[in-house]
């Protein structure tokens, strides 16, 4: 995926940023362990982050013509995004079906869509539901399911502290929601 560049103002900004969590935790940012953080810190923000001005339609240009009406699964698509609401990350995979009306897209897209949009602050609901949203307008299949599940250190080292846990989240789309038998075959094969 073409990560975000932030701009020499926007690093600079994170990196006193940081200087200033560092400071008010009760650190010493001239201490020799901490002297590059912010600038570490600022690119592990920009890789995290990149997602944030890329546009996931950009990877539908992979779209071809094709008589196939039978449904395709990508599976355990590992990903990693960032909760908006602790700035910590949450990882997992995802799972995508759909069914083709005419057109299949390169599976590589799929997983560059997974990218781009978990590369940004989110909430797994949203993620979820925005992958297959943006599917369902690009492709015009006849249906959409996306699982996602993930861990989220936001509940697994802090707060609650439940390592382990794991967030299942689902999006269906077009057939896959008004009809039962092809979502419980979308559903049976997404799980594995």
């Amino acid at each position: 995926m073409d990560e975000k560049v932030f701009d020499k103002r926007a690093i600079a900004r994170i990196e006193a940023a940081v200087r200033e969590i560092l400071i008010a935790i009760g650190e010493d940012p001239k201490r020799e362990g901490l002297k590059a953080t912010p600038q570490r810190v600022a690119r592990m923000y920009q890789e995290l982050l990149g997602g944030v001005d890329v546009d996931p339609r950009q990877y539908f240009k992979a779209v071809f013509e094709e008589k196939y009406d039978e449904m395709v699964v990508l599976r355990d698509i590992p990903f990693h995004s960032v909760c908006e609401h602790h700035l910590l990350p949450f990882i997992g995979k995802a799972h995508v079906a759909y069914l083709p009306q005419g057109r299949v897209i390169g599976i590589s897209k799929i997983a560059r869509v997974v990218d781009a949009l978990s590369r940004r602050p989110q909430v797994q609901e949203r993620l979820t539901s925005q992958i297959a949203d943006l599917i369902m307008a690009e492709l015009d299949p006849q249906g959409v399911a996306v699982i996602l599940e993930a861990q989220h250190t936001c509940m697994t080292i802090r707060g609650v502290k439940k390592p382990g846990a794991i967030m299942l989240t689902s999006a269906v789309r077009g057939l896959f929601k008004s009809n039962p038998s092809t979502r419980a075959e979308a559903m049976s094969l997404l799980r594995g």
